[in-house]
């Protein structure tokens, strides 16, 4: 498989973890950063804009894992790239939020 087929799916990666706090979030009706707050990525978006960033991020990360090359489930090296970028995504938002946020 081409090396931009690892690429995406570790792009989908970092894009299916940013939609989880996002997501969960606004379906929990709290208030909640986002790149459409002021000040970005600091400030607080409403819980619909929430759950509609949270979708197109899920959106995006499909996408990427099933329109571009073959994508394999199991124990591959597709599976290994979209939780390597699932994994840094995670660790960063952590630090992201854990600023703002104050805890």
């Amino acid at each position: 498989m081409a090396w931009y087929c690892y690429l995406a799916y570790f792009i989908a990666g970092l894009f299916l973890a940013n939609g989880i706090p996002h997501f969960v979030h606004g379906i929990s009706g709290e208030r909640f950063q986002s790149p459409f707050a002021s000040p970005p990525a600091v400030g607080e978006s409403s819980p619909l804009v929430n759950v509609i960033w949270g979708m197109v991020n899920f959106l995006i990360g499909y996408v990427l894992i099933f329109t571009i090359g073959d994508f394999a489930c199991g124990f591959t090296l597709d599976v290994l790239m979209a939780g390597l970028g699932i994994l840094v995504a995670a660790v960063g938002l952590a630090l992201q939020f854990g600023r703002v946020r104050g805890s």
